[in-house]
């Protein structure tokens, strides 16, 4: 079990409401009219896991069906101009009229693993279009401007893996090595002149060698500035070949806050780190069981004894760097994750407990901690900045129940430490 540095905040949602209310009087007494501030309105989602199937709920288990049901509400909340909640947060009790943009972060299909249930696990070129399918066309939120918000993303260590490979298909065939998904994440972001293929990232003959290079070379790290907010999305964690890479993108806008979009929690996990034992070129393996996602190879190799055990349950190494990274940019205050599949607010820490960081986690619509098993749980997350007072409020949205649920505001200066 991954070895967790956070403290959870779920109380005082709106003391920094309340703060930026108190301050919102003072200023100069001149008559002439001041522009309102604009304000930021996006939604965020994470883990739609298309190619399985969830326990039945309201007659609905596969992906298609239970993805197509969250983004059927998402749309409503727009278009049947649903009240936000009154909370004190942004925007509160208005209704939710514009949508910027939409974020998911990873793992929008779900590898090939073998499994005995072969529907269930379909490659990437077969379940990749069923998600853009539902996630480009369908889903139809709009802008300020009536056109229609964009989805932008990050690939989760699922969209990877089919990519490079898995330790539970360690062969090179068709059938299991397939960067359909992770190319389609990398042309949406970063748009490169030649838009990159599928044959391109893993070889006209599939193979291991030229997937690991490709991955190696192609990573998904770009950035979007919106009303004065920098938002950065970085493929899987911030390791250290993408930190140089998002330090590109914060010096283009240096003095904005800074948000994170990524797949994986602040504490990562060391499954996901790159085989220390294994120094080959492709080096997953089923003895080691490393997935290779994450350049750094895996520091705690001290604890790989005895024989049968794969790997620790300690990142405090690889975060110590990153600790020290986020330390030389005190603009970054917020970090958005997927992967531990619920909806969470709470503090990173760090291993060491010497730095403080709002990370918010948002709940899977096929594999979520609690909604798997209480679908009332099922939700999505609406998010509100506004730009003046440079606070963002984070609300989650229960959409299989139509209910708001919680809601925390934050303030977006710069961190302290």
């Amino acid at each position: 079990m991954v070895s967790v540095k956070k403290t959870f905040a779920y109380a005082s949602l709106f003391a920094v409401v309340a703060s930026a209310g108190l301050m919102s009087g003072c200023g100069s007494d001149s008559s002439t009219p001041t522009a309102a501030a604009p304000t930021t309105t996006f939604v965020y989602t994470s883990d739609a896991h298309y190619g399985i199937k969830r326990a039945v709920f309201s007659g609905l288990s596969s992906a298609q069906q239970v993805n197509g049901a969250m983004i059927t509400e998402m749309n409503r909340l727009q278009t049947a101009s649903v009240p936000l909640p009154s909370d004190n947060g942004i925007n509160a009790g208005m209704a939710l009229s514009a949508v910027d943009f939409v974020v998911e972060t990873g793992d929008a299909i779900n590898r090939p693993d073998g499994a005995t249930t072969p529907s269930q696990y379909a490659n990437a070129s077969v379940t990749w279009p069923q998600f853009q399918a539902d996630y480009f066309t369908k889903l139809n939120l709009k802008t300020a401007a009536n056109t229609k918000a964009p989805v932008w993303m990050t690939p989760g260590n699922h969209d990877v893996s089919a990519a490079i490979g898995y330790y539970k298909v360690p062969t090179d065939t068709t059938a299991y090595l397939d960067a359909t998904s992770y190319v389609a994440i990398y042309n949406l972001m970063m748009a490169p002149a030649t838009a990159l293929t599928n044959a391109g990232f893993i070889g006209s003959t599939p193979d291991r060698v030229t997937a690991a290079a490709s991955y190696a070379s192609k990573r998904i790290v770009t950035s979007k500035v919106v009303n004065g907010v920098n938002f950065v999305f970085v493929g899987m964690w911030p390791d250290s070949v993408s930190r140089p890479l998002i330090d590109i993108e914060i010096a283009k806008a240096p003095t904005l806050p800074v948000i994170l979009f990524t797949h994986d929690q602040p504490t990562s996990e060391p499954k996901h780190f790159t085989n220390p034992l294994d120094l080959t070129a492709t080096a997953i393996n089923t003895t080691n069981k490393f997935e290779n996602l994450l350049s750094d190879r895996y520091a705690n190799s001290e604890l790989l004894a005895p024989a049968n055990v794969t790997f620790g349950t300690s990142t405090d190494a690889e975060q110590r760097l990153f600790v020290a990274w986020l330390k030389t940019h005190k603009n970054i205050v917020a970090y958005f994750h997927g992967n531990d599949n619920a909806n969470e607010y709470y503090t990173y820490t760090g291993p060491d407990n010497d730095i403080r960081l709002n990370v918010f986690r948002v709940d899977s619509p096929m594999k979520g901690n609690f909604s798997a098993t209480d679908p009332s749980k099922l939700s999505f997350q609406v998010i509100s900045i506004d730009s003046g007072s440079k606070n963002m409020t984070v609300r989650e949205y229960r959409w299989n129940t139509k209910v708001w649920g919680n809601s925390i505001t934050v303030s977006l200066a710069p961190r302290s430490n």
